[in-house]
């Protein structure tokens, strides 16, 4: 651990970046280097903007220490074939969201779920699901689970993490089903795993989630025991509706089986809409295809949250602004009961009353 402030500010800094650096935070680079050196403090609004600037953390650079109350995020990484690699390339942009959506748990005050664990594996967390889970995925995480679902459209990807006791997914709103559940099963593997107590960018942790969701959502028995050599496409099709994943998804969940199939290899180069509206024969009536599409897509919010926002705007403890954000809609739309204005006292009845 450093040992002051300047020498956390130091660290910062790329070599021979200070004079830039100190432009940027609104310092002089003499002003910047005798600070880092303890010849001079450090003023709180430089500090803002030294940590603004390198996106680090406020509590970390003051103390020393992680901001016990800031929660530890974890995320599904974008994976790059031909370098190996994996990134959130949305990352910076993701923040402010995530941010907003701490700032709404924080400001409900909802208290810690007590006794919240953590399936204790993948078998574990099927079992709890309980069948045909695919389909109300969001509802079943909720409820029987007690990990709460928040789904937004400004989100690159999925993020889980756990703010005053609350385990909470985040997911983007992207109308694509088949990921979203995908996103869901990795993010929960993430949890089961125990990655949120030391959160790194870590290619093992990234792994192991999708392996948990690989196996939670087309476990290897299953797969196994069923004909790939002989699926039609409508077989294959009436398989993808039922697991809730993309014809990608399962021909690589095959692959690393070592299950060859033709017809899903030829398929895995299409799109998952195109087979299903293709070659799948739904037995509910209007279009199950656009319900589900149209599910994905819309923004949400665990209905605890949002009544425990509008408690406290009737109580007059909170705007609106959060609530308004959380539905997607402006402020001065968005009708809710607020507390009754007290009557004011005009100035000719202040002066008559005080006999003036």
């Amino acid at each position: 651990m450093d040992n002051s402030i300047g020498d956390r500010v130091a660290r910062l800094i790329p070599r021979g970046e200070q004079g830039r650096v100190a432009a940027a935070v609104g310092m002089t680079p003499d002003a910047l280097s005798r600070a880092i050196h303890g010849q001079r403090g450090f003023g709180a609004a430089e500090l803002m903007r030294i940590a603004d600037h390198f996106d680090a953390d406020l509590h970390t650079l003051i103390s020393g220490e992680p901001d016990p109350r800031r929660p530890r995020l974890v995320a599904r990484h974008d994976y790059d074939q031909s370098t190996r690699t994996r990134s959130i390339p949305g990352h910076s942009a993701d923040r402010p969201i995530l941010d907003d959506i701490t700032l709404a748990y924080r400001q409900a005050l909802l208290a810690p779920r007590e006794g919240w664990s953590a399936p204790s594996d993948v078998e574990a967390a099927r079992t709890q699901l309980g069948a045909g889970f695919v389909r109300p995925f969001v509802e079943r995480i909720e409820e029987r689970l007690g990990i709460e679902v928040v789904r937004v459209g400004e989100l690159s990807t999925a993020y889980s993490f756990i703010v005053d006791g609350r385990p909470v997914i985040a997911i983007p709103a992207t109308a694509s089903w088949f990921r979203e559940n995908w996103s869901i099963a990795h993010e929960l593997g993430h949890l089961v795993l125990g990655h949120h107590a030391n959160p790194e960018t870590r290619d093992a942790d990234e792994r192991a989630a999708h392996g948990f969701a690989a196996e939670l959502l087309l476990p290897a028995a299953d797969m196994r025991s069923l004909d790939w050599q002989g699926v039609t496409p409508a077989d294959l099709a009436a398989w993808i509706w039922d697991l809730g994943v993309s014809t990608e998804a399962l021909a690589n969940r095959l692959e690393s089986l070592g299950i060859e199939s033709p017809v899903v290899r030829d398929w895995s180069g299409y799109t998952t809409q195109r087979l299903l509206r293709h070659h799948w024969v739904p037995s509910e009536a209007d279009d199950p295809i656009t319900i589900r599409m149209d599910a994905a897509a819309v923004r949400r919010f665990p209905v605890a949250l949002q009544t425990a926002h509008l408690d406290r705007i009737a109580r007059g403890e909170v705007g609106k602004g959060i609530l308004a954000w959380m539905l997607g809609v402006a402020d001065d739309s968005l009708e809710v009961e607020e507390p009754t204005p007290r009557p004011g006292v005009s100035t000719s009845d202040l002066l008559d009353a005080l006999g003036i």
